[in-house]
């Protein structure tokens, strides 16, 4: 069943000792409060210099990189040849040279240039000089670089990144594209020499653990990591302020004075406490507060560094049974995996485009994702707090592991840079610890037993999981709290009602865990269509959109009458690119999303599950880009949420109106007429109507 209690209270542990400094005071309804801004942030996105190759001596401050393309930040070089197919897009080293130079008004201060992502090994220099190497492709990671940086000069800062095959870093294959660059923002990051601590693996140096939290009352632990970087003692005082929503303050409490010693660190927890406090809830009530943590040194008066975290209070819990709980009331996970790519953008992906990405979830009536299958943008995670989405986020162990004392460290690396940098987020529920690894042997075991404690050790309140797509009798599954299972009846083999007897089977066979279905999904093509498709084969070219339809039809039939299932996670939210892969109407791509790559297209699926997941009253004409017909005689199917629905064929009534109770309506054996036809249907809710229309051609053959 796994090593941990499944019923958990919310984020937040390092896995490290920490003195509890003072009883937290509360100030209700007080006045609002501003938080200190001590730090600066320096946007390094333009202005770089790019190859594509090894380029000897590119670290030099001398290096002539006048032939290299001018680059903007985020950039993958693999945009193009990492989603036309053929498994052969460029996986080797890149250079990125850029000058900076530090305004005269930082000196005296720390300078820390800060990545929020390059895959998969990244050298850094800046005038010459090494900072340092960071393995793996997905987390925040930062190099001090004040010795290098002279304020008021010119410095080159050069970046060598290669998004090579490595055996000792994860992952070792997987079912995308690694896409090579300096793919998501770098910045220059200016604090006081006394200052929250900056490389605790990247993350925010303030971690809130939520001890308990009920309508009555909320008990938060707020560890402040501390770093004297100065030469001499520092005499320090932390000071935790919570706001609410309005930014009014509700908490307020400061620790004793501290020294801390020159070049060394500090730790301190404080408790706070609230009153009735405003939960965290889902898509329901995204309630959040702030924790505003501020650093002084005491011997000043001045606040040398400031952070603030977003605070959700909420707690869940899972149980064999009844699935998910939030906040102790049952809620069904709708979930989708998300990948991070777009059509010819790879992982260079901006800030808009993820809001996007969450406006067209919220459409649907998306309330949980699974970072499939690694660490994403900030930006991902804050949409997911402020939008009230649960999140499973993971690291990329996928498939094989590397029997190495190597591959093993940098896993724990990629698992305390997710923890860490992500444990304030209230949105993440979940740990993932890997996915679908093909060898259930020692090696990938003990792998696992060592992820699993690594997350008991980082945050004993998450739960820790794994995506499983062998037998369910495997060793794989026993390390965490929960599991789930990667299943395709109806796509990859089987039938689609194999579904429910093998997930009923699985809850017979072992009632005392906890289960989840994390992919499932058929392939689709807005381009393909077949009435009545029998199932497809998967690595064909031949995708209909109608077969992708039946799919979930009868998955989403079989999950909603099972709430022991506490998630399913649909495969995928969004076609991505797999240059492997050679299927459907496009090489290079797995289209199994109900959104097209582009994001232009919601597929038919889409609409079933926004039928389904949300109050939205509409009614959408399935099989639409179905235009071109060679049969005169069809069935016209509509999802929708309205009371009664009727249809009309160039302007005819074809039966009358029609209800029901699945959200599917249907008219049988519906004749069209040679040449174009209009097909309408108008549904009606609570006395106002919607209405649907598409344009099908009927040549006789």
């Amino acid at each position: 069943m796994g090593r941990r209690l499944l019923t958990c209270l919310t984020s937040v542990a390092v896995g490290l000792a920490g003195l509890v400094a003072s009883a937290s005071s509360q100030a209700e309804g007080s006045a609002g409060y501003t938080a200190p801004s001590p730090r600066q942030h320096v946007d390094l996105d333009g202005g770089w210099r790019f190859v594509r190759a090894d380029a000897a001596g590119a670290e030099s401050p001398t290096f002539d990189d006048s032939a290299w393309a001018a680059v903007t930040v985020p950039h993958t070089w693999n945009a193009k040849d990492g989603e036309d197919g053929g498994n052969n897009y460029y996986r080797g080293i890149g250079w990125y040279r850029r000058h900076y130079t530090p305004p005269p008004t930082v000196a005296g201060q720390k300078l820390w240039l800060q990545f929020d992502g390059a895959d998969t090994v990244t050298d850094v220099w800046v005038n010459g000089t090494h900072l340092g190497q960071h393995q793996g492709g997905f987390a925040r990671f930062r190099f001090d670089a004040t010795d290098a940086l002279v304020p008021g000069g010119d410095a080159v800062i050069a970046v060598r990144v290669s998004n090579a095959r490595d055996a000792g870093i994860a992952p070792l294959s997987g079912d995308f594209t690694m896409f090579g660059g300096l793919y998501r923002d770098v910045s220059l990051e200016v604090t006081d020499p006394l200052s929250i601590r900056m490389l605790d693996y990247a993350g925010p140096g303030v971690y809130l653990r939520q001890r308990s939290v009920s309508s009555a009352s909320a008990t938060v632990d707020v560890t402040t990591k501390v770093w004297n970087n100065s030469g001499t003692t520092r005499h320090t005082r932390v000071r935790t302020v919570v706001t609410d929503a309005t930014g009014a303050v509700v908490a307020d409490t400061s620790t004793a004075t501290r020294a801390v010693a020159a070049h060394t660190g500090d730790q301190v927890t404080q408790t706070v406490s609230l009153t009735n406090p405003h939960r965290w809830n889902g898509r329901a009530d995204p309630y959040l507060y702030q924790a505003n943590v501020e650093l002084r040194d005491v011997d000043s008066g001045a606040v040398t560094d400031e952070v603030t975290e977003p605070l959700g209070l909420r707690s869940f819990g899972l149980a064999p049974d009844s699935g998910f709980a939030l906040n102790g009331s049952h809620l069904a996970l709708h979930g989708v995996n998300l990948h991070q790519d777009r059509l010819d953008q790879g992982w260079a992906v901006s800030a808009a485009e993820h809001t996007q990405d969450f406006d067209l979830m919220d459409e649907m009536g998306v309330n949980a994702i699974r970072t499939a299958h690694y660490q994403q943008s900030q930006q991902v995670y804050g949409l997911a707090d402020r939008r009230g989405y649960l999140v499973w986020s993971e690291i990329p162990v996928i498939n094989s592991v590397t029997d190495s004392a190597a591959f093993t460290a940098n896993a724990v690396q990629q698992l305390r840079e997710l923890i860490r940098q992500d444990y304030n987020h209230p949105s993440v529920a979940f740990w993932g610890i890997g996915n679908e690894q093909g060898q259930d042997n020692a090696a990938t075991n003990a792998l696992l037993k060592t992820l699993a404690d690594t997350v008991t050790a980082e945050d004993p309140d998450r739960i820790s999981t794994y995506a499983h797509a062998g037998g369910d009798g495997s060793n794989l599954i026993t390390h965490t709290a929960t599991a789930g299972f990667n299943k395709y009846y109806g796509w990859y083999g089987g039938a689609l009602p194999d579904f429910g007897s093998w997930a009923d089977t699985l809850h017979a066979n072992q009632p005392s865990r906890a289960i989840a279905v994390s992919e499932y999904g058929a392939g689709a093509s807005i381009y393909q269509h077949q009435d009545n498709p029998p199932t497809p084969v998967w690595n064909s070219g031949w995708h209909p959109e109608e077969y992708q339809a039946l799919f979930h039809e009868s998955y989403w039939t079989q999950i909603q009458s099972r709430q022991y299932l506490w998630g399913t996670f649909v495969w995928n939210m969004f076609d991505f690119a797999s240059d492997g892969r050679n299927e459907g109407d496009t090489p290079g791509r797995n289209d199994k999303g109900l959104v097209t790559y582009d994001r232009a297209t919601r597929k038919d699926a889409f609409y079933w599950y926004k039928a389904n997941w949300t109050a939205t009253p509409f009614v959408y004409l399935t099989s639409r880009r179905f235009t071109d017909r060679a049969d005169a005689t069809t069935t016209v199917k509509v999802y929708g949420t309205v009371d009664s629905a009727r249809l009309t064929v160039n302007g005819a009534a074809v039966g009358g109106a029609v209800t029901s109770t699945d959200h599917r309506y249907r008219w049988a054996n519906v004749t069209l007429a040679k040449g174009p036809n209009t097909i309408t249907v108008t549904g009606t809710r609570g006395g106002a109507t919607y209405t649907d229309t598409a344009t099908w051609t009927y040549t006789p053959s």
